[in-house]
């Protein structure tokens, strides 16, 4: 055998074995193409498309710190664990927010959803210690049609009560949370109104098919803007009402007024009135030192002769990262509703929002 003879039989053998392993190839199929996230700017920054629909999704929320101090915010008269006497301490607080958007348009109008679930952890001095899970807001809207779990109306629809963590001290609602079916009325010219049917919750739940009713108007401009909102509550056939007005007094400054009326035939508090007496006033205001930090105050007083004041520092340490200290006061005369006490109290707020 030469080597002519040699080559072409080994190139004879090597087509038929590369013959033979080519009727047993596997297929590869071809990859699908890939479907990127696309961004969404129609209802604003961090939405974007929920792929292979006209769907758009924002996710967000915060994680928080509460640490609260004295008489207002701390615990007081803490059996000591070696049975020696009480103690003074902190009342902290760690929260996880989630919440989701979405929005889409439609024939009928812009169809949006809300939620808000909060995940706490407490200390274990009261009866809400330890871990627990609400949720917030889970509701939809069509257009200015809007169904399912929120926060009552007389409560949001004028703004709440301030920049301030304890903007309760002198009640300017009753309790928040209600399954709801609301009509939001923009005119578009800075005129708004709201018709909202509402359940109550706890206590306050309807105990009839006649729902609590929330009627409120509002007129927004570039200088600040008036409020009026009106509630009743079904169960104890009890109104209420508030006026507020806000004013944008410079680039820095903005300030707020409130007046809230309510009566009291069957019941002191019902679902909208939880402050003493008729009447209750409150007011306040921020002040941005630069766009870093603000210092928000409020005052307030009611029938019943409680003063309650509220002010702190919020501090922006990174974006979205906040630090506020607060101090409270209270004072509550003898009156009709209570005896006398006052006390001082403080917090410190870490809160990452995201």
């Amino acid at each position: 055998m030469n080597i002519k003879s040699l080559l072409l039989g080994s190139a004879a053998a090597l087509i038929a074995v590369s013959g033979a392993r080519a009727a047993d190839a596997v297929t590869v199929a071809e990859p699908e193409p890939a479907e990127y996230v696309k961004i969404c700017d129609v209802y604003g920054a961090g939405y974007f498309y929920i792929p292979g629909t006209e769907t758009c999704l924002r996710i967000g929320g915060y994680v928080r710190y509460d640490i609260g101090v004295g008489d207002l915010n701390g615990h007081a008269d803490v059996p000591d664990r070696m049975g020696d006497g009480t103690h003074d301490t902190y009342h902290k607080q760690a929260r996880f927010t989630l919440k989701t958007w979405t929005g889409q348009e439609t024939e009928l109008g812009t169809l949006k959803t809300y939620t808000e679930q909060r995940f706490n952890f407490k200390d274990g001095w009261d009866d809400e210690s330890g871990s627990s899970w609400s949720l917030n807001f889970a509701w939809i809207q069509l257009g200015g049609f809007r169904v399912g779990k929120d926060e009552t109306a007389f409560d949001t629809f004028s703004g709440y009560a301030g920049n301030v963590i304890s903007d309760s001290i002198v009640g300017y609602g009753g309790d928040f949370d209600t399954n709801v079916v609301q009509y939001y009325f923009d005119a578009g010219n800075g005129f708004s109104a709201v018709v909202s049917l509402e359940d109550g919750q706890g206590a306050n739940t309807i105990d009839s098919y006649i729902p609590h009713v929330v009627g409120g108007v509002k007129w927004t401009q570039g200088w600040g803007g008036i409020s009026g909102t009106v509630a009743y509550d079904s169960n104890y056939e009890e109104w209420a009402g508030k006026v507020r007005v806000d004013v944008n007094a410079s680039d820095a400054i903005a300030l707020w007024a409130m007046v809230n009326y309510g009566s009291e035939d069957n019941v002191v508090h019902n679902f909208f009135k939880n402050w003493d007496g008729n009447w209750a006033v409150y007011g306040g205001g921020t002040y941005k030192f630069n766009e870093k930090t603000s210092f928000n105050a409020q005052l307030s007083y009611d029938e019943g002769k409680t003063f309650g004041l509220a002010a702190n520092v919020a501090h922006s340490l990174a974006p979205g990262f906040t630090v506020i200290g607060e101090l409270d006061y209270m004072n509550a005369s003898a009156s009709d509703y209570h005896a006398k006490s006052d006390g001082f109290g403080g917090w410190v707020r870490f809160q990452r929002d995201f």
